[in-house]
Protein backbone atom coordinates (compact mmCIF):
# COMPACT_ATOMS: atom_id res chain seq x y z
CA UNK A 1 0.00 0.00 0.00
CA UNK A 2 1.30 3.79 -0.84
CA UNK A 3 0.92 6.17 1.79
CA UNK A 4 0.76 9.51 0.50
CA UNK A 5 1.14 12.90 2.70
CA UNK A 6 -0.92 13.29 5.81
CA UNK A 7 -2.84 15.81 7.04
CA UNK A 8 -2.01 18.38 10.70
CA UNK A 9 -5.59 16.44 11.81
CA UNK A 10 -4.30 12.45 10.98
CA UNK A 11 -0.82 13.27 12.04
CA UNK A 12 -1.56 14.63 15.32
CA UNK A 13 -4.22 11.84 16.30
CA UNK A 14 -1.91 9.05 15.14
CA UNK A 15 0.57 10.25 17.22
CA UNK A 16 -1.28 10.56 20.36
CA UNK A 17 -0.46 8.14 22.76
CA UNK A 18 -3.01 5.28 23.66
CA UNK A 19 -3.22 5.94 27.47
CA UNK A 20 -3.81 10.13 26.32
CA UNK A 21 -6.83 8.98 23.98
CA UNK A 22 -10.62 8.95 25.15
CA UNK A 23 -12.09 5.61 25.68
CA UNK A 24 -14.20 5.50 22.73
CA UNK A 25 -12.59 7.85 19.74
CA UNK A 26 -14.66 7.69 16.37
CA UNK A 27 -13.45 9.51 13.46
CA UNK A 28 -16.54 10.66 11.30
CA UNK A 29 -17.03 12.98 8.12
CA UNK A 30 -16.81 12.79 4.36
CA UNK A 31 -15.87 10.09 2.07
CA UNK A 32 -12.04 9.98 1.36
CA UNK A 33 -11.67 11.97 3.67
CA UNK A 34 -8.43 9.65 5.60
CA UNK A 35 -10.66 8.44 8.38
CA UNK A 36 -9.40 4.52 7.68
CA UNK A 37 -5.64 5.00 6.71
CA UNK A 38 -5.24 7.41 9.72
CA UNK A 39 -6.94 4.65 11.77
CA UNK A 40 -4.94 2.00 10.72
CA UNK A 41 -1.82 3.67 11.81
CA UNK A 42 -3.45 4.19 15.47
CA UNK A 43 -4.26 0.34 14.88
CA UNK A 44 -0.44 -0.44 15.02
CA UNK A 45 -0.06 2.08 17.54
CA UNK A 46 -2.54 0.05 19.71
CA UNK A 47 -0.96 -3.10 18.99
CA UNK A 48 2.29 -1.91 20.43
CA UNK A 49 1.34 0.50 23.15
CA UNK A 50 -2.30 -0.70 24.34
CA UNK A 51 -3.33 -2.95 27.04
CA UNK A 52 -2.61 -6.39 27.10
CA UNK A 53 -5.36 -9.23 26.08
CA UNK A 54 -7.71 -10.15 23.34
CA UNK A 55 -8.53 -7.56 20.29
CA UNK A 56 -12.21 -7.17 18.14
CA UNK A 57 -12.18 -5.98 14.75
CA UNK A 58 -15.63 -5.13 13.86
CA UNK A 59 -17.17 -4.18 10.46
CA UNK A 60 -20.11 -5.33 7.74
CA UNK A 61 -18.52 -8.61 6.90
CA UNK A 62 -15.37 -10.42 7.46
CA UNK A 63 -14.59 -9.76 3.47
CA UNK A 64 -15.34 -5.46 3.74
CA UNK A 65 -13.03 -5.92 7.20
CA UNK A 66 -10.57 -7.37 5.23
CA UNK A 67 -10.90 -5.17 1.93
CA UNK A 68 -10.98 -2.12 4.07
CA UNK A 69 -8.39 -2.34 6.50
CA UNK A 70 -6.59 -6.05 7.35
CA UNK A 71 -5.04 -6.08 3.83
CA UNK A 72 -3.34 -2.47 4.38
CA UNK A 73 -2.23 -3.20 7.82
CA UNK A 74 -0.81 -6.80 5.90
CA UNK A 75 0.88 -4.83 3.60
CA UNK A 76 2.84 -2.60 6.05
CA UNK A 77 3.51 -5.27 8.73
CA UNK A 78 4.91 -7.48 5.61
CA UNK A 79 4.59 -11.58 5.43
CA UNK A 80 5.52 -13.53 8.45
CA UNK A 81 4.78 -10.98 11.24
CA UNK A 82 0.67 -12.20 10.75
CA UNK A 83 -1.44 -14.93 10.77
CA UNK A 84 -5.16 -14.45 9.73
CA UNK A 85 -8.16 -17.10 8.93
CA UNK A 86 -10.48 -15.79 7.35
CA UNK A 87 -13.08 -18.48 8.31
CA UNK A 88 -12.79 -18.30 11.96
CA UNK A 89 -12.10 -14.48 12.06
CA UNK A 90 -8.58 -15.54 14.46
CA UNK A 91 -5.68 -13.00 13.98
CA UNK A 92 -2.47 -12.48 15.50
CA UNK A 93 -0.13 -9.41 14.74
CA UNK A 94 3.13 -9.46 15.47
CA UNK A 95 2.37 -12.02 18.33
CA UNK A 96 -1.05 -9.90 19.33
CA UNK A 97 -4.20 -11.94 19.46
CA UNK A 98 -7.48 -10.49 17.76
CA UNK A 99 -10.44 -11.61 16.71
CA UNK A 100 -12.66 -10.79 13.39
CA UNK A 101 -16.28 -10.27 13.58
CA UNK A 102 -18.42 -9.68 11.31
CA UNK A 103 -21.96 -7.21 12.25
CA UNK A 104 -24.09 -7.29 9.99
CA UNK A 105 -27.24 -7.97 11.97
CA UNK A 106 -28.99 -8.04 15.53
CA UNK A 107 -28.18 -11.37 16.09
CA UNK A 108 -23.79 -10.66 15.99
CA UNK A 109 -23.69 -9.87 19.19
CA UNK A 110 -23.38 -13.72 20.26
CA UNK A 111 -20.42 -13.80 18.69
CA UNK A 112 -18.99 -11.67 21.62
CA UNK A 113 -21.31 -12.32 24.00
CA UNK A 114 -18.81 -13.59 27.68
CA UNK A 115 -15.65 -12.56 25.87
CA UNK A 116 -13.53 -9.87 28.06
CA UNK A 117 -11.76 -8.10 25.38
CA UNK A 118 -8.92 -5.33 25.70
CA UNK A 119 -9.25 -3.00 22.75
CA UNK A 120 -11.49 -2.75 19.59
CA UNK A 121 -11.69 -1.12 16.19
CA UNK A 122 -14.89 -0.98 14.59
CA UNK A 123 -14.84 -0.08 10.73
CA UNK A 124 -18.63 1.51 9.55
CA UNK A 125 -19.50 1.88 12.74
CA UNK A 126 -23.22 3.37 11.78
CA UNK A 127 -23.41 0.07 9.95
CA UNK A 128 -23.37 -1.48 13.08
CA UNK A 129 -26.33 -2.79 14.74
CA UNK A 130 -26.83 -0.94 18.53
CA UNK A 131 -27.00 -4.84 20.42
CA UNK A 132 -23.83 -5.15 19.05
CA UNK A 133 -22.50 -2.30 19.92
CA UNK A 134 -23.44 -2.26 23.66
CA UNK A 135 -22.29 -5.77 23.73
CA UNK A 136 -18.82 -4.45 22.92
CA UNK A 137 -18.49 -2.13 25.03
CA UNK A 138 -20.19 -3.97 27.95
CA UNK A 139 -16.96 -6.44 27.05
CA UNK A 140 -14.55 -3.72 27.37
CA UNK A 141 -13.51 -4.33 31.05
CA UNK A 142 -9.61 -4.54 30.85
CA UNK A 143 -8.02 -1.76 32.83
CA UNK A 144 -6.65 0.99 30.23
CA UNK A 145 -8.91 -0.84 27.38
CA UNK A 146 -9.64 1.79 24.27
CA UNK A 147 -12.41 1.40 21.26
CA UNK A 148 -11.53 3.39 18.15
CA UNK A 149 -14.00 3.25 15.08
CA UNK A 150 -14.33 5.25 12.09
CA UNK A 151 -18.16 6.09 10.46
CA UNK A 152 -19.31 8.12 7.15
CA UNK A 153 -22.16 10.80 8.40
CA UNK A 154 -25.82 9.26 8.01
CA UNK A 155 -29.25 10.21 10.22
CA UNK A 156 -29.10 12.46 13.07
CA UNK A 157 -31.06 10.20 14.53
CA UNK A 158 -28.99 7.30 14.83
CA UNK A 159 -28.37 6.03 17.79
CA UNK A 160 -24.39 6.76 17.58
CA UNK A 161 -24.84 10.23 16.90
CA UNK A 162 -27.82 11.01 19.32
CA UNK A 163 -26.41 8.48 21.88
CA UNK A 164 -22.53 8.84 21.90
CA UNK A 165 -21.57 11.55 19.87
CA UNK A 166 -23.44 14.09 20.88
CA UNK A 167 -24.10 13.14 24.09
CA UNK A 168 -22.65 16.21 26.48
CA UNK A 169 -21.93 14.44 29.62
CA UNK A 170 -19.88 11.71 27.53
CA UNK A 171 -17.93 14.33 25.86
CA UNK A 172 -17.64 16.82 28.54
CA UNK A 173 -16.48 13.50 31.16
CA UNK A 174 -13.69 12.23 28.40
CA UNK A 175 -15.28 9.29 27.76
CA UNK A 176 -15.80 9.63 24.07
CA UNK A 177 -13.73 11.71 21.53
CA UNK A 178 -14.69 12.76 18.10
CA UNK A 179 -12.75 13.65 15.25
CA UNK A 180 -14.53 15.35 12.01
CA UNK A 181 -12.51 14.46 8.84
CA UNK A 182 -13.75 16.24 5.49
CA UNK A 183 -11.75 16.04 2.13
CA UNK A 184 -9.48 18.54 2.82
CA UNK A 185 -8.01 16.84 5.49
CA UNK A 186 -6.71 14.20 3.14
CA UNK A 187 -3.97 16.35 1.57
CA UNK A 188 -3.38 13.27 -0.85
CA UNK A 189 -6.30 13.55 -2.77
CA UNK A 190 -5.76 15.71 -6.38
CA UNK A 191 -8.35 18.06 -7.58
CA UNK A 192 -9.08 16.20 -10.50
CA UNK A 193 -10.67 13.51 -8.02
CA UNK A 194 -12.04 15.67 -5.48
CA UNK A 195 -14.22 16.72 -8.54
CA UNK A 196 -14.79 13.28 -9.62
CA UNK A 197 -16.01 12.36 -6.09
CA UNK A 198 -17.98 15.70 -5.55
CA UNK A 199 -19.99 14.34 -8.88
CA UNK A 200 -20.60 11.20 -7.78
CA UNK A 201 -22.89 12.39 -5.04
CA UNK A 202 -26.21 14.16 -4.94
CA UNK A 203 -28.85 15.38 -2.63
CA UNK A 204 -28.61 14.05 0.81
CA UNK A 205 -25.67 11.70 -0.31
CA UNK A 206 -24.24 14.94 -0.93
CA UNK A 207 -24.67 16.53 1.82
CA UNK A 208 -23.51 13.85 3.94
CA UNK A 209 -20.86 11.71 2.30
CA UNK A 210 -18.99 15.15 0.28
CA UNK A 211 -20.20 17.90 3.14
CA UNK A 212 -19.74 15.57 5.98
CA UNK A 213 -22.99 16.44 7.65
CA UNK A 214 -25.21 14.16 9.64
CA UNK A 215 -29.01 15.47 8.04
CA UNK A 216 -32.14 13.55 7.72
CA UNK A 217 -33.44 12.21 4.36
CA UNK A 218 -36.55 13.67 4.01
CA UNK A 219 -39.06 15.03 1.37
CA UNK A 220 -38.90 13.78 -2.50
CA UNK A 221 -36.11 11.41 -2.80
CA UNK A 222 -34.78 12.77 -6.24
CA UNK A 223 -36.11 16.62 -6.10
CA UNK A 224 -32.39 17.59 -6.31
CA UNK A 225 -31.91 15.45 -9.31
CA UNK A 226 -34.82 15.40 -11.42
CA UNK A 227 -35.61 17.93 -14.08
CA UNK A 228 -37.54 18.66 -17.42
CA UNK A 229 -33.81 18.54 -19.04
CA UNK A 230 -34.18 14.58 -18.81
CA UNK A 231 -36.87 13.66 -20.74
CA UNK A 232 -36.55 13.78 -24.86
CA UNK A 233 -38.91 13.51 -28.03
CA UNK A 234 -37.41 11.84 -30.51
CA UNK A 235 -38.84 8.38 -31.65
CA UNK A 236 -37.55 5.55 -30.05
CA UNK A 237 -39.19 2.28 -31.06
CA UNK A 238 -36.04 -0.14 -31.06
CA UNK A 239 -37.25 -1.67 -33.90
CA UNK A 240 -37.41 1.46 -36.10
CA UNK A 241 -35.22 3.85 -34.71
CA UNK A 242 -33.24 3.92 -31.70
CA UNK A 243 -33.15 8.02 -29.85
CA UNK A 244 -31.28 10.95 -31.88
CA UNK A 245 -28.97 11.60 -29.13
CA UNK A 246 -27.76 8.50 -28.96
CA UNK A 247 -24.10 9.58 -30.13
CA UNK A 248 -23.13 5.90 -31.79
CA UNK A 249 -26.12 4.14 -30.68
CA UNK A 250 -26.45 1.33 -28.43
CA UNK A 251 -24.08 -0.50 -26.62
CA UNK A 252 -26.19 -2.79 -24.51
CA UNK A 253 -30.24 -3.52 -24.22
CA UNK A 254 -31.58 -4.26 -21.02
CA UNK A 255 -35.16 -4.59 -20.17
CA UNK A 256 -35.99 -4.01 -16.45
CA UNK A 257 -38.38 -6.08 -14.60
CA UNK A 258 -40.33 -5.08 -11.20
CA UNK A 259 -43.06 -7.93 -10.71
CA UNK A 260 -46.56 -7.20 -9.32
CA UNK A 261 -49.44 -9.24 -8.09
CA UNK A 262 -51.08 -7.18 -6.38
CA UNK A 263 -49.01 -4.14 -7.02
CA UNK A 264 -48.09 -2.68 -10.61
CA UNK A 265 -46.24 -5.30 -12.76
CA UNK A 266 -43.31 -2.37 -14.92
CA UNK A 267 -40.95 -3.51 -17.65
CA UNK A 268 -38.53 -0.53 -19.41
CA UNK A 269 -36.82 -1.15 -22.79
CA UNK A 270 -33.17 0.67 -21.20
CA UNK A 271 -30.62 1.27 -24.05
CA UNK A 272 -27.11 2.32 -23.12
CA UNK A 273 -24.85 3.73 -25.25
CA UNK A 274 -21.43 3.53 -22.70
CA UNK A 275 -22.32 6.90 -21.06
CA UNK A 276 -25.89 7.73 -20.49
CA UNK A 277 -28.87 5.15 -20.34
CA UNK A 278 -32.31 5.91 -22.39
CA UNK A 279 -35.14 5.01 -20.62
CA UNK A 280 -36.98 4.62 -24.07
CA UNK A 281 -40.25 2.30 -23.35
CA UNK A 282 -42.53 1.62 -20.76
CA UNK A 283 -45.06 -1.64 -19.51
CA UNK A 284 -47.28 -0.69 -16.73
CA UNK A 285 -50.12 -3.15 -15.99
CA UNK A 286 -52.07 -2.28 -12.47
CA UNK A 287 -54.12 -4.74 -12.10
CA UNK A 288 -56.22 -2.90 -9.22
CA UNK A 289 -56.88 -0.20 -11.72
CA UNK A 290 -57.60 -2.41 -14.41
CA UNK A 291 -59.67 -4.97 -12.31
CA UNK A 292 -57.82 -7.82 -13.90
CA UNK A 293 -55.13 -10.01 -12.68
CA UNK A 294 -52.57 -11.16 -14.72
CA UNK A 295 -51.12 -14.98 -14.48
CA UNK A 296 -46.90 -15.21 -14.66
CA UNK A 297 -48.18 -16.80 -17.97
CA UNK A 298 -49.62 -13.92 -18.99
CA UNK A 299 -46.96 -11.53 -18.07
CA UNK A 300 -44.42 -13.65 -19.62
CA UNK A 301 -46.38 -13.51 -22.75
CA UNK A 302 -46.67 -9.53 -22.71
CA UNK A 303 -43.16 -9.54 -21.76
CA UNK A 304 -42.18 -11.14 -24.66
CA UNK A 305 -43.92 -9.25 -27.08
CA UNK A 306 -42.49 -6.05 -25.45
CA UNK A 307 -39.08 -7.12 -26.18
CA UNK A 308 -39.48 -8.49 -29.16
CA UNK A 309 -38.12 -11.63 -28.13
CA UNK A 310 -35.76 -13.29 -29.48
CA UNK A 311 -33.81 -9.91 -29.09
CA UNK A 312 -30.57 -8.75 -27.84
CA UNK A 313 -32.05 -7.17 -24.73
CA UNK A 314 -30.74 -8.38 -20.74
CA UNK A 315 -33.89 -8.94 -18.71
CA UNK A 316 -33.07 -7.22 -15.13
CA UNK A 317 -35.27 -8.87 -12.71
CA UNK A 318 -36.87 -8.24 -9.40
CA UNK A 319 -34.89 -10.69 -7.37
CA UNK A 320 -37.94 -11.80 -4.80
CA UNK A 321 -39.67 -12.67 -8.27
CA UNK A 322 -39.21 -16.53 -8.23
CA UNK A 323 -41.96 -17.52 -9.88
CA UNK A 324 -41.83 -15.37 -12.73
CA UNK A 325 -38.07 -15.97 -13.10
CA UNK A 326 -39.32 -20.25 -13.59
CA UNK A 327 -41.65 -19.08 -15.98
CA UNK A 328 -39.37 -17.39 -18.19
CA UNK A 329 -36.76 -19.66 -18.36
CA UNK A 330 -38.96 -22.50 -18.97
CA UNK A 331 -39.45 -20.04 -22.25
CA UNK A 332 -35.92 -19.74 -23.04
CA UNK A 333 -35.25 -16.56 -21.58
CA UNK A 334 -32.20 -16.02 -19.51
CA UNK A 335 -32.39 -13.24 -16.44
CA UNK A 336 -30.58 -11.53 -14.31
CA UNK A 337 -31.33 -11.12 -10.41
CA UNK A 338 -31.22 -7.15 -9.57
CA UNK A 339 -28.92 -6.09 -7.16
CA UNK A 340 -31.64 -4.96 -4.50
CA UNK A 341 -29.37 -2.70 -2.30
CA UNK A 342 -31.83 0.00 -1.80
CA UNK A 343 -29.79 2.80 -0.51
CA UNK A 344 -26.73 2.34 -2.79
CA UNK A 345 -29.16 2.33 -5.44
CA UNK A 346 -31.14 5.40 -4.66
CA UNK A 347 -27.49 6.85 -4.62
CA UNK A 348 -26.69 5.69 -7.63
CA UNK A 349 -29.71 6.31 -9.81
CA UNK A 350 -29.43 10.01 -7.80
CA UNK A 351 -26.02 10.47 -9.06
CA UNK A 352 -26.95 9.41 -12.84
CA UNK A 353 -30.05 11.79 -12.88
CA UNK A 354 -27.15 14.80 -11.38
CA UNK A 355 -25.16 14.27 -13.96
CA UNK A 356 -27.66 13.79 -16.80
CA UNK A 357 -27.05 10.58 -17.89
CA UNK A 358 -30.27 9.57 -17.71
CA UNK A 359 -32.79 10.04 -20.52
CA UNK A 360 -36.69 9.51 -20.33
CA UNK A 361 -38.83 9.14 -23.02
CA UNK A 362 -41.95 12.15 -22.18
CA UNK A 363 -44.71 10.09 -24.68
CA UNK A 364 -43.29 6.21 -23.78
CA UNK A 365 -42.78 7.09 -20.28
CA UNK A 366 -45.95 8.55 -18.75
CA UNK A 367 -45.59 6.56 -15.35
CA UNK A 368 -41.56 6.99 -15.02
CA UNK A 369 -42.22 10.99 -14.86
CA UNK A 370 -45.07 10.68 -12.28
CA UNK A 371 -43.10 8.42 -9.88
CA UNK A 372 -40.32 10.20 -9.83
CA UNK A 373 -41.75 13.50 -8.77
CA UNK A 374 -43.54 11.78 -5.79
CA UNK A 375 -40.73 9.19 -4.36
CA UNK A 376 -40.38 10.31 -1.30
CA UNK A 377 -38.96 9.11 2.27
CA UNK A 378 -40.38 7.70 4.94
CA UNK A 379 -40.35 10.38 7.82
CA UNK A 380 -42.06 8.11 10.29
CA UNK A 381 -39.11 5.58 9.86
CA UNK A 382 -36.26 8.50 9.68
CA UNK A 383 -37.79 9.51 13.16
CA UNK A 384 -36.97 6.20 14.37
CA UNK A 385 -33.25 6.46 12.74
CA UNK A 386 -34.24 4.04 9.75
CA UNK A 387 -34.11 5.16 6.30
CA UNK A 388 -36.36 3.57 3.50
CA UNK A 389 -38.37 5.46 1.29
CA UNK A 390 -42.11 4.87 1.21
CA UNK A 391 -43.89 1.64 -0.27
CA UNK A 392 -46.31 3.04 -2.33
CA UNK A 393 -46.06 4.25 -6.35
CA UNK A 394 -42.56 2.63 -6.14
CA UNK A 395 -42.50 0.51 -9.05
CA UNK A 396 -41.16 2.62 -11.42
CA UNK A 397 -38.45 3.60 -9.31
CA UNK A 398 -37.10 0.43 -8.03
CA UNK A 399 -37.09 -0.77 -11.92
CA UNK A 400 -34.85 2.10 -12.27
CA UNK A 401 -32.99 1.19 -9.22
CA UNK A 402 -32.52 -2.03 -10.41
CA UNK A 403 -30.70 -1.18 -13.74
CA UNK A 404 -28.49 1.13 -12.74
CA UNK A 405 -27.46 -0.71 -9.41
CA UNK A 406 -26.87 -3.85 -11.66
CA UNK A 407 -25.37 -2.75 -14.57
CA UNK A 408 -23.67 0.56 -13.86
CA UNK A 409 -19.79 0.59 -12.58
CA UNK A 410 -19.27 3.44 -9.97
CA UNK A 411 -16.75 5.47 -12.54
CA UNK A 412 -19.75 6.50 -14.88
CA UNK A 413 -21.66 8.17 -12.15
CA UNK A 414 -18.90 10.97 -13.05
CA UNK A 415 -17.16 10.13 -15.95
Amino acid sequence: MKFNTFGRKSYDFMHTAIKDDAKITILEGSVRSGKTVTMIWKLLKLIAEGPQGLGVITGVSKDTIYDNVLSDIFDVVGTGNYHYNRQSGDLEIMGDRWKVVGAKDEGSEKYIRGKTIAKAYCDELSLTPKSFFMMLLSRLSVEGSRLYATTNTDNPNHYLYRDFMTDPLKLASGLVRVLHFDLEDNPSLSKEYKDFIKASYAGVFYRRYIEGKWVIAEGVIYRDCWSEDLLYDEPGEWKNEIPKGLRNGYGARYVGVDYGTANPQVYYDVLDDGEDLWFDREYYWDSRKEMKQKTDGEYATDLQAFMGYPSDAQVILDPSAASFAAELQMRGIAVTDADNEVLDGIRMLAAMMARKKIHVHRRNCPHFQEEVQTYAWDEDAAERGKEQPIKQNDHCMDNARYIVKTKIQSWRLAA
